[in-house]
């Protein structure tokens, strides 16, 4: 099969090498021309320009930083997509994601939103996964192929469900990045460094979904609004967070992170959810 991919940077290449290995005709193209040299060494094909990338398969994978980038180049020459499955792995908000599909769609080319789920290196291997959604009949004629990335899990036909589930994983990870980071900071004040203390910290975010229950029935307590337990109530846990801001607080570290955790049980408790499993923060959290 020939597949386009636009967009060169380091998950672009990763997907490119990919499809290569698999047999596949690839043609590339990105702004700066030089980072498809040893793409091109391998067996791609450079586009001169993103009508010719298109012009070259059916199939246009898009690795970008977000898409006004996808505007940005495509915008060029709209006519140029029609008749192509657009699979857009780029990130950004579902509202924007979902946009753009009316706009592909105003051009004739049908459009696919993926949420790759695997950094660069890790691509292509048995713990990949892609949310995919848009159209099922665009994407079940691609599905083996677009399987060479990771595994494919289609959540439907809105636009916008892969870009939110690709989403709501990043905040769970970027909050753990951040947690770590805070937690560094603490401690260096009182003169441990990050090399004595991550194993733990690491040790603590490996064992999270067994020490809070969440591997048994947290989803249940979110689906069902029920958030029995006594171990970890709301009050607990928020006595917990005030005592981290305040040593925070001490030790002159930035506070946001801690104050923002804070106020969700503080709304919790203030909500009746005192009692309750820490889940109930939940409560406060979600949309209205």
């Amino acid at each position: 099969m020939k597949v386009t991919v636009i967009g060169l940077g380091p998950m672009g290449q990763a997907m490119v090498r990919i499809f290569l290995a698999a047999g596949h005709d690839v043609t590339v193209w990105n702004r700066t021309a030089s980072r498809a040299d040893d793409l091109v060494a391998a067996g791609a094909v450079r586009a001169q320009t993103p009508s010719e990338a298109l012009a070259a398969s059916e199939l246009v994978v898009l690795s970008l930083t977000d898409y006004a980038a996808m505007d940005d180049i495509l915008g060029r020459d709209p006519e140029a997509i029609a008749g192509r499955t657009l699979v857009n792995l780029s990130s950004d908000t579902p509202d924007v994601t979902r946009e753009a599909a009316r706009w592909a769609d105003a051009h004739g080319a049908a459009f696919l939103v993926g949420g790759v789920m695997a950094p660069p290196p890790m691509l292509g291997g048995e713990d990949a996964y892609v949310y995919y959604s848009g159209p099922a009949d665009a994407f079940t004629p691609y599905e083996k192929v677009l399987a060479l990335l990771g595994e494919p899990r289609y959540v439907g036909e809105d636009p916008g469900a892969a870009q939110l589930l690709y989403q709501a994983q990043l905040d769970v990870f970027l909050t753990a990045l951040s947690g770590i980071a805070h937690a560094v900071a603490l401690v260096r004040t009182a003169g441990v460094g990050a090399a004595e203390f991550l194993p733990d910290a690491l040790a603590t975010l490996a064992g999270i979904a067994d020490m809070t229950g969440l591997s048994e029935d947290g989803a249940a307590a979110f689906d069902d609004g029920i958030h029995p337990g006594h171990l970890s109530t709301a009050t607990m846990m928020g006595a917990t967070a005030a005592h981290i801001l305040g040593a925070s607080e001490s030790a002159g570290v930035d506070t946001a992170l801690p104050q923002a955790v804070l106020s969700h049980y503080e709304r919790a408790i203030a909500a009746g959810h005192g009692a309750d499993n820490w889940t109930s923060i939940f409560e406060v959290i979600k949309a209205r």
